[in-house]
């Protein structure tokens, strides 16, 4: 009897520690789970830090690359800003002789200069031993970072390399309509539009919608005063029908021109 009530005493004194022991565990848990989704949120704010720095770190390494290729096309970097024009217009050769040499599956650099000067000096590789195809990939990312340019414009420059490029003989005489088409366009757009190129740079809206209204002036307006504009006219307007661009295309480009030559510095006037 006495031995069954010192057991009965003692069954208080183990609830209660028991009670105690699963109050610490309880602790440890919630204790555990605290850390655990502290760990958890700082784990999704490094992701999300990282890619930010990933993105910025591409845009900054594509501008390092711009300035290292202005350097290698004998430009000034304290009178040239890398990214300016002359490395867009570079960029664009670039894409246009890659997608050429993949269309006709040509071998020999020495025919597409700016191409070799670009792959010798970024070492790109060639894909599945086919010259044009990993060059033209490399090229489009660097403008897609650096200048924002959409699919849309790498399309129809494949578009119009298909139907006018199915012989190598095609190569040179696409190259050389390309460059007179360009040439003769911004000359053109820079007489007719003159004072509104002085719209500052943050309208960017305005001076899209007026490089559009131009464009499309140069494809259907037909009463041109001077004769000088009108045979301009002309000859942009047979390019275009060779190359096939469209007017949106035309647009893109230009607007994209105008935009780089207000980031420009100023040449500084010598005073005689």
């Amino acid at each position: 009897m006495l031995l069954t009530c010192c057991k009965d005493a003692r069954q208080p004194t183990l609830f209660y520690k028991t009670v105690q022991s699963y109050e610490k565990n309880m602790v440890a848990a919630s204790d555990f789970s605290y850390f655990f989704l502290l760990f958890a949120q700082i784990v999704v704010i490094l992701h999300a830090v990282q890619s930010i720095l990933r993105h910025k770190t591409r845009k900054i390494i594509c501008q390092n690359i711009m300035g290292f290729l202005s350097k290698l096309f004998g430009k000034k970097q304290d009178e040239k800003k890398a990214g300016g024009i002359e490395d867009y217009m570079m960029l664009v050769r670039v894409y246009f002789q890659s997608a050429i040499a993949s269309q006709l599956g040509i071998n020999n650099l020495a025919m597409l200069p700016d191409l070799r000067m670009f792959k010798a000096t970024l070492k790109v590789p060639t894909q599945n031993n086919k010259l044009g195809v990993g060059e033209k990939a490399f090229c489009k990312k660097m403008m897609k970072e650096v200048y924002n340019v959409d699919d849309g414009f790498f399309k129809e420059i494949d578009q119009s390399v298909r139907k006018n490029c199915n012989k190598l003989q095609d190569a040179q005489t696409y190259l050389v309509q390309f460059q007179g088409f360009s040439q003769d366009l911004m000359m053109l757009m820079g007489n007719l539009m003159k004072f509104k190129l002085r719209l500052p740079s943050f309208f960017k809206s305005a001076i899209y919608q007026m490089t559009e209204k131009t464009v499309n002036d140069i494809f259907n307006k037909n009463d041109y005063k001077d004769a000088g504009v009108m045979k301009t006219v002309v000859a942009i307007r047979q390019y275009d029908k060779r190359l096939g661009f469209s007017q949106k295309w035309v647009t893109d480009f230009v607007y994209q021109v105008v935009m780089l030559a207000k980031k420009e510095p100023k040449k500084k006037e010598e005073n005689a």
